[in-house]
């Protein structure tokens, strides 16, 4: 340590730092899209070529569902677009993904249920409005796909950039201690919300409540003539591994084991492998390589844990974000599944202890419980009240996760007031959707042999 005190800049120092961005980057130039040439099909067919070959018609098959389902896959796309598009500068510690379907309900290690991010898949850093802008996108892009009027869909980006303004700024005011702490269970959650929204939010958090790990195993496993659970398999849902995951799936585990806190590493010397199995998940995640790990101990206890596979995030491979040298040197050393898990501890207030990663010979994984009350608010089915203020509960857990980072205090110095940021991201939001609705008529014209 050095015998000299190199004090951190202060909060009014940050938040000068942040209106000098304002000088690089007007804020008004946020609504403006990439002007490059792109070739959004080539970046899909991209993506497909490292996925399982037998699933990647399923991925085309849900991304064709709906304009939604079609923007939910496409994080790639809008990385790339991004990255030829004014932006403020500021990084921050970034979810990648953080669309209104990618906030939801699971249980903490004390069996409270929280509402945080949910999917860090593309976490990595990257300028504080990527994330906003990709809330705002899926605010519109969603809204249109369930029938809402331009007017309630203008007033939930409203409620949401407004949300995020006045929380990050007050984040800033905190403690770098205090914002630490801050959490955002489903009981607080609520006094975010009016009484139709809490309706909704109920329902979900019914419905998250019956997703437990133990109801995953009844559901798809059975017992043999040994007292073996093993899966029941419904392809492309469930199916079979090869024969050499099995093989090497006991040695994984010990990897894994190594990579999780002592604690979670001690609880598995309690449990045997009984069972492996692919399994299908999510819309854009479909094809990448996901399983089902079934752990047994001598009286039919089980936990059943998830490996999933973890590929450069987008926000790198397409937003061609410099990352910083800590997180570089973390992906070389450990892969690229360290860095979701690396990424979510900073973003989620209260993360799955479970949480770990482990290379195999061809691919990077991070580990997870699977179904441990996870679940989420079907947006498309909210009616339109609950809507904006579900918009509102997402942008200020989303204020919540980037208040963790250092520059956090000169976004809200660049952001101000947040009047100027809202009416940039509200035209850019009503732009981009339109981008999105043509590229997703271009992708059903492919797939239809158009």
């Amino acid at each position: 340590m050095s015998t000299e005190f190199s004090r951190p800049a202060s909060r009014a120092e940050l938040l000068d730092k942040g209106k000098d961005a304002r000088r690089r980057t007007p804020r008004r130039d946020l609504a403006v899209l990439s002007t490059t040439s792109r070739v959004p099909l080539a970046i899909l067919a991209a993506q497909d070529a490292d996925r399982v070959p037998e699933l990647v018609p399923l991925r085309a098959e849900r991304m064709s569902a709906s304009p939604f389902a079609f923007y939910r896959g496409t994080a790639a796309l809008m990385a790339a677009d991004f990255a030829d598009a004014p932006h403020s500068g500021i990084l921050v510690a970034s979810c990648g993904d953080a669309h209104v379907s990618n906030f939801g309900f699971y249980a903490s290690a004390q069996r409270d249920l929280m509402f945080d991010l949910n999917d860090f898949d593309e976490a990595a850093w990257a300028p504080w409005e990527w994330d906003v802008k990709r809330l705002v996108g899926s605010i519109v892009v969603g809204g249109q796909a369930s029938g809402r009027v331009d007017a309630v869909i203008e007033a939930a980006i409203r409620t949401a950039v407004k949300t995020y303004a006045r929380g990050i700024r007050r984040n800033s005011a905190l403690s770098p201690t205090e914002r630490y702490f801050t959490h955002f269970d489903v009981e607080s959650t609520k006094t975010l919300l009016g009484s139709d929204a809490r309706r909704a939010i109920r329902k979900a958090v019914k419905h998250a409540q019956r997703r437990t790990g133990d109801r995953a195993v009844h559901r798809l496993t059975q017992v043999d003539g040994t007292g073996r659970r093993h899966f029941v398999h419904q392809p492309p849902t469930t199916a079979p591994v090869e024969a050499e995951v099995l093989a090497a799936v006991d040695d994984l585990v010990d990897a894994y084991r190594w990579s999780a806190n002592s604690d979670v590493a001690m609880l598995f010397h309690h449990y045997a492998v009984s069972d492996v199995a692919r399994r299908v998940v999510g819309v854009g995640s479909v094809g990448t390589r996901c399983y089902l790990v079934l752990l047994q101990d001598g009286d039919d206890h089980t936990l059943l844990m998830q490996p999933k596979q973890a590929g450069q995030s987008v926000l790198i491979e397409y937003g061609h974000v410099t990352q910083p040298p800590v997180l570089q040197e973390l992906i070389k050393t450990s892969g690229e599944g360290a860095r979701v898990v690396a990424m979510q501890r900073i973003l989620q207030a209260l993360s799955d202890p479970f949480l770990g990663h482990v290379q195999s010979p061809n691919a990077d994984y991070y580990v997870r419980q699977f179904h441990d009350m996870k679940g989420g608010v079907e947006v498309e089915e909210l009616d339109d009240g609950p809507f904006v203020t579900y918009a509102q509960a997402c942008a200020a857990t989303l204020a919540r996760a980037h208040g963790q980072s250092a520059t956090a205090t000169a976004v809200a110095g660049y952001i101000g007031d947040g009047r100027v940021v809202t009416e940039a991201l509200l035209e850019w939001g009503w732009a981009y959707a339109a981008v999105s609705l043509a590229d997703y008529r271009e992708f059903l014209a492919e797939q239809n042999g158009g």
